[in-house]
């Protein structure tokens, strides 16, 4: 599923690999826990734009399949081909439900953006120019095409600024983030940019980079003047997009999903909501004066959010309506409840319209806010 640019991982393209898995043609008649752990990830990265699965996934995803046993245990032990076979399949179902319950956030770079760009003259000619006059701080009519593998700023976190979150042609943050590639530095608005969408510098690897700028003398001292200047700059980044065409760069964006999969499971764990209902109670009795049970459990909720699965309530306007929704829909003559036996079932109320409302509209939250 993608959306503005990113794509969601939610484990949907593993549910269409063929159960059991089909291993590799071998001699051996036992397979190595870690020879088909090993098989299984490269499975899936395949299935998802070849991206390298985050460790935390891959352990809880062993766990399934595991049981009891720890992970060096789980390599070195030898299964029958037939059971290595179902073990494959189940470690990628398992991945697959764990990324249905917390879904990545990720950006393709593929080119297709670049190319696009490249391929509008006029936008591209208008940006050349002002490039060219932005480096040419000494109007002298010629600047260098600096070695951008000595800059502060690696291109490839630029580009996938550029490509995943201003694709749109006016945008006039095109300018700054070109500029700061080929003047190897960050201006400090570009920066702002790069530190709220939280793409850190140096995050990519590009090794191609440094061929394609000695193909077209790039990595040189040479002044050029605006038409070379404009020449070059197409030419490199028309063999950029064609490299990320080729083999296509993945960024786990520091995004979370909250589409009440964890609310979900606290309201299907007695014993856990239990726990949540009486601290609520506590907090309830502790309070002075005749509050509004709604009252009460809203503040709750929103100071205790992330341990319940639901998004913060200042993260945005959209989250804000979202609170006000759920307890605007509350019935009124619940505001004040007598008993403990009907709070419970208030607090229980809340929380699967909460659950309803994220399944229905998941929320992007940035998650090391």
């Amino acid at each position: 599923m993608s959306a503005g640019g990113l794509t969601v991982v939610d484990g949907t393209q593993l549910r269409s690999l063929s159960h059991p898995l089909a291993l590799p043609i071998s001699d051996g008649s036992t397979v190595t826990g870690a020879q088909l752990l090993d098989f299984a990830e490269n499975e899936a990265s395949s299935s998802l734009f070849g991206l390298s699965l985050p460790q935390n996934l891959k352990s809880t995803a062993l766990k399934h399949i595991a049981g009891s046993e720890d992970d060096v245990t789980f390599r070195i032990k030898e299964f029958d081909r037939d059971h290595a076979s179902r073990l494959a399949s189940d470690y990628i179902t398992a991945i697959a439900d764990e990324l249905k319950d917390d879904p990545l956030v990720v950006s393709v770079l593929d080119g297709n953006t670049l190319k696009l760009f490249l391929e509008d003259e006029d936008d591209f000619a208008m940006l050349a120019e002002n490039l060219f006059t932005d480096l040419d701080t000494e109007d002298k009519g010629k600047v260098h095409f600096l070695f951008i593998l000595n800059c502060d700023v690696h291109i490839l976190d630029v580009l996938g600024f550029l490509l995943c979150l201003y694709a749109d042609q006016k945008s006039p943050a095109k300018k700054w983030v070109l500029s700061s590639m080929f003047a190897c530095k960050v201006p400090g608005d570009v920066r702002e940019i790069l530190d709220q969408v939280k793409l850190p510098l140096g995050l990519l690897e590009f090794p191609q980079l440094n061929d394609i700028l000695k193909k077209h003398g790039a990595e040189g001292e040479e002044e050029l003047g605006q038409a070379q200047f404009a020449e070059l700059l197409q030419q490199v980044l028309q063999d950029i997009a064609d490299a990320l065409a080729e083999k296509h760069i993945i960024i786990i964006q520091n995004i979370k999903i909250i589409n009440g999969s964890k609310l979900r499971m606290l309201l299907a764990d007695e014993k856990q909501l239990n726990g949540v209902i009486e601290k609520m109670l506590k907090e309830k009795k502790n309070l002075e004066g005749d509050r509004m049970s709604t009252t009460i459990i809203r503040g709750f909720l929103e100071k205790n959010w992330k341990d319940i699965g639901l998004p913060p309530s200042e993260a945005n306007e959209a989250v804000v309506l979202l609170y006000d929704a759920v307890f605007a829909d509350t019935d009124n003559s619940k505001n004040v409840v007598e008993t403990e036996d009907e709070f419970r079932e208030h607090v229980k109320d809340i929380l699967e319209k909460f659950a309803e409302q994220l399944d229905a509209n998941p929320v992007y939250h940035d998650f090391e806010n």
